[in-house]
């Protein structure tokens, strides 16, 4: 089941919030959580459960084992960390790595080793890192061992963060596990965003998905090099739009139920530099990187630059089984070394609209990067781009579809800016003098027409992607 379907919309949620708040109280409540998100979880791929449900069981014992031998014997409790690590890492590579390796291992060596063919279970890369990093926190002293079950069942199993984030470590929420309160700030703030979110998703990514798929997924023979720029800027707008607004409907989700989750995007497209950029986008993920890998390294302080590559290296290598995942990562991971190096006062001293267009075609070529899983169809694209084919430049056919799509642009580019964010801050202190009705009607208005629309854009729409589903 995914928040942008009718399904979701129209039954599971509204039927979910009215069992979850039926009764104040905070087992009852955990029951209904959780039991609702492995029924959510279970729609699409029920066999899967049981994997999720093995894996918060692993991490909760090795959370009681840390808790309990913290304090007597350091060496230990690192037994707790070793299993969480080795347990998680190793069906992580199982059912997401375990194809790839075996083809590489086959190329290399010559080996016509069996090559599995396993689904992967969704959401197994965010639940992975949650669970891991709640153990590795116990041990560190962060936050206490959780001693219910159930609780930690369903801080693991939560439906509003489960298959695609934001990664929500047990450390962001463990007060709120204990102690969240129902108070309509919250629900009207988190429907509010859910339905920006919702928007997003159906009125941006869901038709840059279907103008971008003519360009890149046709014959790259057949199209033009304005079309190949304008199908991979669709992209670079498609899986921005896709994932905030999936994070927008998660955190919208979790003020709705109580819980307050940390952001995910901070408009990345408005960003001065790669490093800009990745403290903007996908935050979640960086952090965890950060603290979990980066700095017990050495960070900044010991062999910079081999951290760096192997961070990035990683973070590549998170997102997808292939190679050009973790070129594309590497790719950034240079980008940010070389802006450590000697870009990055460039950068500052240079107008900052050169440094934006500097940011907006690093990324889109990365885009490219990451879009593009076969290497050969990498490369004549790439050499599409620069003109080095026997290619067109332009055609009828994408001047039309400009003309065609020129209001959808600027919104889409619009949203891509902070300028509603100040709009609506704007338009908050005009109304904090008004009556306290007339700002809620205005407000509700503005969510009941996001919605509508939304909810009309997926009526007999039978596409409906989301690229995030894929790690």
């Amino acid at each position: 089941m995914v928040f942008a379907s009718l399904i979701f919309l129209c039954y599971f949620l509204p039927i979910n919030l009215l069992l979850y708040y039926a009764w104040s109280n905070k087992t009852y409540q955990n029951v209904v959580l959780t039991l609702s998100s492995f029924i959510f979880y279970a729609w699409g791929e029920p066999v899967w459960v049981i994997l999720l449900f093995f894996s918060a069981l692993v991490d909760y014992l090795n959370g009681l084992w840390v808790g309990k031998y913290l304090s007597v014997s350091k060496k230990k409790a690192r037994w707790g960390v070793v299993s969480s690590l080795v347990i998680n890492l190793g069906l992580l590579i199982a059912f997401k790595y375990s194809g790839f390796l075996a083809e590489n291992i086959n190329a290399l060596l010559g080996l016509n080793l069996p090559v599995p063919k396993i689904d992967l279970p969704i959401g197994i890369s965010f639940y992975t890192f949650q669970t891991i990093s709640y153990t590795i926190d116990v041990y560190r002293g962060e936050v206490k061992a959780q001693k219910s079950f159930l609780k930690f069942l369903m801080f693991v199993s939560m439906y509003h963060q489960l298959v695609a984030g934001p990664i929500v470590r047990y450390a962001h929420i463990a007060h709120e596990i204990e102690n969240r309160k129902f108070n309509w700030i919250d629900m009207g703030a988190g429907i509010h965003r859910f339905c920006i979110g919702l928007f997003k998703k159906v009125a941006i990514a869901n038709i840059a998905a279907e103008i971008a798929k003519n360009y890149l997924d046709g014959n790259l023979a057949e199209i033009s090099v304005g079309e190949a720029w304008f199908g991979i800027i669709l992209y670079s707008l498609q899986i921005y739009f896709d994932f905030s607004g999936y994070s927008d409907m998660a955190i919208g989700l979790g003020r709705m139920y109580g819980f307050h989750y940390y952001e995910n995007f901070k408009y990345p497209y408005i960003s001065k530099s790669a490093t800009e950029f990745w403290r903007r986008w996908h935050i979640s993920l960086g952090s965890f990187f950060r603290d979990y890998v980066y700095i017990p390294l050495g960070g900044n302080k010991r062999f910079f630059y081999r951290n760096l590559f192997i961070v990035w290296g990683l973070t590549g290598l998170w997102h997808g089984a292939s190679w050009n995942f973790v070129l594309w990562g590497l790719y950034f991971g240079l980008l940010i070394a070389l802006e450590r190096l000697f870009l990055g006062k460039i950068l500052e001293k240079i107008p900052a609209i050169f440094a934006h267009l500097y940011l907006i075609f690093v990324a889109i070529l990365g885009w490219a990067l990451f879009y593009f899983t076969d290497f050969q169809k990498l490369v004549y694209f790439l050499k599409i781009l620069f003109g080095f084919t026997p290619n067109p430049l332009w055609n009828f056919e994408l001047t039309f579809k400009l003309q065609e799509n020129v209001f959808w642009f600027v919104l889409a580019l619009f949203l891509c800016t902070p300028i509603y964010t100040w709009v609506a801050r704007w338009f908050a202190l005009k109304m904090k003098y008004r009556p306290q009705l007339y700002t809620w009607v205005i407000v509700h208005s503005f969510q009941f027409i996001l919605l509508i629309i939304s909810i009309a854009m997926l009526v007999g729409r039978s596409y409906n992607p989301f690229i995030y589903f894929r790690f």
